[in-house]
């Protein structure tokens, strides 16, 4: 499958759409995920956020240090997160595209909080911490460059 990307809340009520492929394909463990999706480990689909259309006149936002996580005000579908050390950049909850199969995972970031009782036994690398470099210079591996 190849661009565009389509996805969208439970009602309709927001879209959007990638024109490119996505540059990162992950899950997460982290508590903070946990707890906007409801699920023991969530899984994001990563853009440029100069390469997607959004159509949400309903979209709400939950903003936590850094992290904006967006949401449908009407059904409250879970939509994106965004990070403000990560300009530019947008990851949508795999749940939430249209085509969601499409999408496989290529590693785990923040491992150290993975439920105990959640088994996922596949070979893609595992992250202690985030998955992606940060501008203050923190690799996926927890150290600095």
């Amino acid at each position: 499958m190849t661009a565009p990307h389509t996805g969208g809340c439970r009602c309709g009520a927001v879209r959007f759409e990638a024109s490119v492929e996505p540059h990162h394909i992950s899950y997460c463990h982290c508590g903070d995920c946990r707890r906007a999706s409801g699920a023991p480990v969530s899984a994001f689909v990563g853009f440029m956020t100069d390469q997607i259309a959004l159509d949400g006149k309903a979209l709400k936002r939950f903003e936590n240090g850094p992290v904006t996580r967006t949401f449908c005000g009407v059904c409250g579908s879970p939509i994106a997160y965004t990070d403000g050390r990560l300009a530019g950049h947008i990851y949508f909850t795999l749940g939430s595209m249209d085509m969601p199969a499409y999408f496989k995972p290529t590693h785990h970031a923040h491992v150290r909080e993975q439920l105990p009782f959640l088994h996922m036994p596949d070979d893609l690398p595992r992250h202690l911490r985030t998955s992606v470099t940060r501008p203050d210079g923190q690799r996926p591996d927890g150290t600095q460059s």
